[in-house]
């Protein structure tokens, strides 16, 4: 049968102090996460990647949907160059003004 007090005194836990978290932001668009995270590959598994970066699922979406993977492994974690392409770049300026959880379905390209 369980005590109602212990002999030692209660056991109390130690008030913690609310640390900062720092914010993280989107590798390509840069704006703040929400919920869900998505750690990506900038340059593919497949290609011999092992970097990961924190990114919006509808981000990573954008990036499946407009390269292959030996063109992600060309540009690497060179976020720079991936932003250079147009249809990245329409995106980026598109998404800019959503909320981090904003989530949509990306077409996509003819190949």
């Amino acid at each position: 049968m369980a005590r109602k007090h212990s002999r030692h005194g209660s056991y109390e836990v130690p008030a913690l102090e609310e640390a900062q978290v720092p914010a993280v932001s989107c590798w390509l668009c840069g704006r703040p996460m929400g919920k869900t995270i998505v750690w990506h590959h900038p340059v593919p598994k497949s290609r011999g990647g092992r970097d990961v970066v924190p990114m919006h699922s509808i981000c990573q979406q954008t990036l499946i949907a407009n390269f292959t993977n030996s063109e992600l492994q060309r540009h690497g974690l060179d976020v720079e160059a991936l932003l250079a392409h147009p249809a990245v770049r329409k995106f980026v300026d598109w998404v800019a003004k959503k909320d981090p959880d904003f989530t949509a379905t990306i077409a996509k390209k003819p190949r």
